[in-house]
């Protein structure tokens, strides 16, 4: 495969891309902030949690 015709299909595939408006791109981040932000408290309150029950075991 010839590099000009990698770049061509490239292109080609590109254009075949539909890309996000502004308002469909604004609910994706805001989804993806939750999401991250909820999975962050589950797992510092797992760790919180796990370290006193391993502190009161062993320390």
């Amino acid at each position: 495969m010839t590099p000009l015709r990698f770049y061509r299909e490239v292109v080609a595939e590109l254009r075949k891309v539909i890309y996000p408006g502004r308002t469909e791109l604004i609910t994706y981040v805001v989804v993806v902030l939750v999401f991250v932000s909820v999975m962050t408290a589950i797992v510092a309150s797992l760790d919180f949690g796990l370290t006193k029950l391993v502190l009161q075991i062993f320390g």
